[in-house]
């Protein structure tokens, strides 16, 4: 989407993305009234996205769902890659709803809650919709609620002292634990079954690899043998915690050096 002076747009090639994601693309100017619309199409391709993975949509596939013809899909959105964002900024929805004003004590407990909230509902999102982590990665147009997520995580940490830039940083640290741990979680493929206990899973499949070659990885070895040989599944919160922890030592010695 250029801009009125005629520059090119920092988007580039995304710019179709842009323009259904924020332009107000939603039906054909010309022709009879559509009986299709933006939403349908894109919640029949999360559909096929969420039983059989991002592989099983394509526009004839989502066209023969609607029992409509590929062509007239591209009335409304101009290719996959732009029905893909659709999907990402769908699948996201609304983010949960902000801490009170009033939580953000200066003992940090109320940014750690709200991020803590924040990771959780962004947790189950990925869980809803695993083909996610495959589609949300990379330089790519963020949506309405994308961005909406990212300013909700950023105005918890209004308050904590760290700059513009530590604040995103600190978005982005926690985004990608969160993100981590739900591809440890995620189905191996279409029809795969998730991992309900991902870490005892993943002790197991180290246990049966470790079989007679223990010597060779120690330490590995040790860490299984003193877990008991199955972990007890709180990598999700030990690791958002001391992320917490981590920023909340920064902020306050920050606090610290100002005053």
């Amino acid at each position: 989407m250029a801009a009125d002076d005629g520059r090119r747009s920092v988007f580039g090639d995304q710019a179709g993305s842009v323009e259904v994601l924020w332009g107000g693309r939603e039906r054909p100017s010309r022709g009879p009234k559509p009986a299709l619309s933006l939403e349908r199409i894109t919640r029949t391709a999360m559909a096929l996205a969420d039983a059989g993975g991002l592989g099983a949509v394509s526009m004839q596939r989502v066209a023969a769902e609607l029992d409509f013809t590929k062509m007239s899909l591209y009335r409304y959105v101009p290719g996959k890659s732009e029905l893909v964002a659709l999907m990402i900024d769908t699948a996201l929805g609304e983010p949960p709803a902000a801490a009170e004003p009033a939580a953000s004590g200066r003992d940090g407990s109320g940014w750690r809650a709200a991020l803590r909230t924040w990771a959780g509902a962004l947790a189950a999102v990925y869980q809803r919709h695993p083909w996610l982590l495959e589609t949300a990665v990379g330089p790519r147009v963020m949506g309405p609620h994308e961005l909406g997520w990212t300013d909700r995580a950023l105005a918890a940490l209004a308050g904590t002292g760290l700059t513009g830039g530590e604040r995103l940083d600190a978005v982005v640290v926690v985004t990608g634990h969160v993100r981590t741990l739900a591809q440890v979680s995620a189905p191996t493929g279409p029809g795969g079954a998730r991992a309900t206990r991902p870490e005892e899973a993943m002790s197991a499949a180290l246990n049966e690899l470790l079989a007679g070659r223990a010597d060779r990885f120690p330490a590995v070895a040790a860490a299984l043998a003193d877990s008991g040989g199955a972990s007890r599944d709180q990598a999700w919160e030990f690791g958002l915690e001391r992320i917490l922890d981590g920023l909340e030592s920064y902020t306050d010695r920050a606090r610290g050096g100002a005053s």
